[in-house]
C-alpha cells in the first residue's frame, strides 16, 4: 500500500516537476537536483535527444532567471512580517504586503509553468507527444486506482481520530 501511494506521488511530482528539471546549473543546486531525479526519467521514457534537452535546459534556465527577481521580493516581504512585533502597525503592514507578494507570485508562478510547459511541449516530436499523453493517462487509471482502493480499504477509525 504505501509503495503504492510512493510511486503514484512520485509520478505526480515527476509531471509537475517536468519543466525544472534541468535548473540545476541556475545557481540552485537543491531546485535542480530534485528535477533531475523526476523530470529526468520522464525525458528518459520520452527519449529526448540530446540537442531537445540543451533546448528545455535553455528554456528552464531563462524561466528561472526571470522569477529570481519576484522570488528574492516574495523573501523580503517573508522577512519583513517574520521581523515586525506582533500587534503593531508595522506588523499589520507587513502581513498585507506579505499576502500580496505571495498571490502575486501565485499567479506568476502559475501562468509562468504554463507557458513553460506549452514551450517544452512544442519541442516534443508527434511520437512524444502521444508517449506523453499516454505516461499521463496511465497516471490518471492510477490515481483512480488508488481512490477506490482508498474507498474500499478506509483506515481504522483510531488512526483517523486524534488522541486525546
Amino acid at each position: 500500500m504505501r509503495k503504492t501511494r510512493l510511486v503514484t506521488s512520485v509520478l505526480v511530482a515527476a509531471l509537475a516537476c517536468t519543466p525544472l528539471a534541468f535548473a540545476q546549473t541556475a545557481g540552485h543546486a537543491w531546485h535542480g537536483h530534485h528535477g533531475m531525479a523526476m523530470g529526468g526519467h520522464l525525458y528518459d521514457k520520452l527519449g529526448l535527444s540530446d540537442a531537445q534537452r540543451a533546448q528545455i535546459k535553455q528554456i528552464t534556465q531563462q524561466d528561472f532567471a526571470q522569477a529570481k527577481p519576484q522570488m528574492q521580493n516574495l523573501r523580503q516581504a517573508r522577512q519583513a512580517y517574520e521581523s515586525a512585533t506582533p500587534g503593531s502597525a508595522d506588523y499589520q503592514t507587513a502581513a498585507s504586503n506579505l499576502a500580496e507578494a505571495e498571490a502575486d507570485a501565485a499567479r506568476t508562478r502559475a501562468t509562468n509553468r504554463a507557458g513553460l510547459r506549452a514551450q517544452i511541449y512544442q519541442l516534443l516530436t508527434p511520437t512524444q507527444r502521444t508517449q506523453l499523453a499516454d505516461i499521463k493517462a496511465q497516471r490518471v487509471a492510477r490515481m483512480q486506482q488508488w481512490k477506490q482502493f482508498q474507498q474500499q480499504n478506509p483506515l481504522p477509525t483510531s488512526a483517523t481520530q486524534p488522541a486525546q
